[in-house]
This record gives structure tokens, sequence and C-alpha cells, in this order.
């Protein structure tokens, strides 16, 4: 049986997850990966509320959806970094408050906590989300940065994610970091070193995503390959590099979409990923969760796009084989 194709909505959190959920149905969907912002499914409210969780599923099942994850990377986000006022345009305002650089890390630690929480009220087993990072900007080793600078990072990644992650544990719930630029963990060595701080926690996991991977240089498979049982959940992305001598691959401070960008998002099967190695690694680890499109292309309409990404994944994911090729040139004769 073919892995379920669903939607990650967070780039659709303009629009009401009601009408969404509809335009998804009639794309073909199996189901939606509910980001956490907008209306599409709000952690507080799922706590606090008796029958929210029941409606969000009765809404999914009236369209045919499933849901196997949910989405919890902005607030996510805001537990490690080091906060400025960038942060206010994702943050709720219950997270932001007063901007308090200390309360918001600490309202933050608190709600991925209460993301797990609702996770298990709505009955899924996957929050995908980021971590953040207090040194992300020690990126370059200029002027000179001490190891213990990097390793202080990590102890605070242990620090602050052993108590979310103790209460993923309690409520039989995964987390799920999706390694990108400005998270502790943005490749496959920061990747390792993030799994050995935590002590290799059953709970502490990845959400693949070979885009974020792509354009550094990192082969996406070989990350499956690196990390066959902590991948949990996969987000089916493409990216592109384009080089021409006048970019660089730091972007040179131009935003997404500017063709005078050193590489860019794609719809999936426009860019540089290697899918079909990605879904033949996925098979030799024996992921069977679901292929969950999250689309950025900011040169596409985005229905378009969506539909043309799932008729993508459908053609391209199978099932591995259960028998050798040559098994049958056994059963001949002598």
């Amino acid at each position: 049986m073919a892995r379920p194709v669903t939607l990650c909505t967070g780039q659709w959190a303009d629009l009401p997850v009601a009408e969404l959920a509809r335009k998804c149905n009639e794309f073909g969907y199996d189901g939606l990966e509910l980001a956490c912002w907008g209306d599409h499914f709000e952690v507080d409210k799922a706590l606090s509320e008796d029958d929210y969780c029941a409606q969000k599923r009765e809404l999914l099942e009236r369209n045919n959806l499933q849901v196997f994850a949910i989405s919890n990377h902005l607030v996510g986000q805001a537990v490690l970094d080091n906060i400025d006022i960038r942060h206010q345009s994702i943050l709720p305002s219950y997270i932001w408050g007063d901007g308090n650089p200390a309360e918001v890390n600490a309202r933050a630690f608190e709600a991925m906590k209460d993301s797990a929480r609702a996770a298990q009220k709505l009955g899924v087993g996957v929050v995908n989300g980021f971590t953040g990072s207090s040194i992300w900007h020690l990126l370059y080793s200029y002027p000179p940065i001490s190891p213990e600078m990097i390793e202080d990072g990590f102890k605070l990644l242990a620090e602050r994610f052993n108590p979310i992650l103790d209460v993923f544990g309690e409520c039989g719930v995964k987390f799920a970091l999706e390694v990108h630029p400005t998270e502790i963990a943005f490749d496959l060595y920061t990747a390792e070193r993030a799994l050995e701080t935590l002590n290799y926690r059953e709970e502490f996991g990845f959400n693949f995503d070979p885009s974020h991977l792509l354009w550094q240089g990192v082969d996406p498979v070989e990350f499956i390959r690196s990390f066959p049982d902590r991948i949990y959940h996969v987000h089916m992305k493409d990216a592109i590099v384009t080089l021409n001598g006048r970019s660089g691959i730091l972007s040179s401070h131009l935003n997404f979409g500017d063709p005078r960008r050193g590489w860019d998002f794609r719809s999936l099967g426009r860019g540089g990923v290697n899918f079909e190695e990605i879904i033949r690694a996925l098979n030799a680890v024996n992921y069977t969760g679901p292929l969950s499109v999250e689309w950025e292309d900011s040169g596409m309409d985005r229905e378009r796009g969506a539909k043309e990404a799932l008729d993508f994944v459908r053609k391209l994911d199978f099932e591995p084989s259960r028998v050798a090729f040559d098994a049958a040139f056994d059963k001949q004769d002598g």
C-alpha cells in the first residue's frame, strides 16, 4: 500500500482550515499536516475546549482527510533563539507578550510541552517543529569562536528540551525536528550532535526535508541512511541551486523568489532533489508514514502547485519488493 500523501498547511494559513480542507479533498489529498497557527490547529484551544479536537477530526472526516501529525515550528523557534523583534511576526500574542526575551523563551518552552498534550488529545503521534538556536549567528568563525561557545549552545538544547521531551514521553508523542538552517541541527553532523546531546532519547527524531539539505551541499539520501530509526515524518519539498558566477550560496540578503539568489525553493519535480533515490532510501529504512507536501515556490500559483505536487508524489511512491528479482531462477530444475 502506498504511503498517504498529506499537505502541510503552514503555507496556507491565510485560508480558514475549513476552506483548505475542502480544497484538499477536491485535489485528492489523503490528509492534512495541521500547522499550529492560523485557525488550523490552536494548541491553547485544544487544551482548554473539550470539543475542539473532536471538531477538527469531524471537519477532516467530512472531507475524506486524515491527520497524522501537527506542526509547531513557529513557537519551537522561540525556545532556543535569542529573541528579537523578528519573532513578533511569527509568534502568537500570548507567547510574544511584551517581547521580553527571557519571558518569550519561557512561554515558548511551556507551549511546546502543551503541543505534546494537544497532539495526544487529537490522537496523533508526531509533532513536527523547530528548536531555534542560540548559536546560529556563530556560523562563521570570525571573530574567532571558541569550542566552548558552541558547546554552550548544545548545553542549552539539553537544558530546555529534556523537560519538553519528558512531557512528549508521558504523552506517547514524538518530536520531529525539521533539520534546517537557523536550528540547532541544520546538517548531518549537527543532527548527530543534537542526538548525542539529548542522549539519543526516543522522543527526539527528525522531520526529514530534503530541500534544506540540498542547497547546503548535503546529500539528503545520506541523511536518511545515517538516521534510519529517527525519520519520524517526511516533508516532500524541492529546491534548486542557481549559482551563476554572480550569486552566492548565502543568498546575498535577497529574499525568496528573487531571481538573483543563489538558490531557491521549487515545486516538486522542478528542482534538483533526486526524489527517486529518496523513496528508495525511505523504503530501505522501512518508513511507512505520510509523505507530506510542503509547497513553497514563489514563481508558481500555489493551487496549481499543490495539485501538481500531489500527482508527482503519487506517481513517484512505490512499495519495496518483497522478493529478490532473480529469486525465480532458483526454482528451475537443474
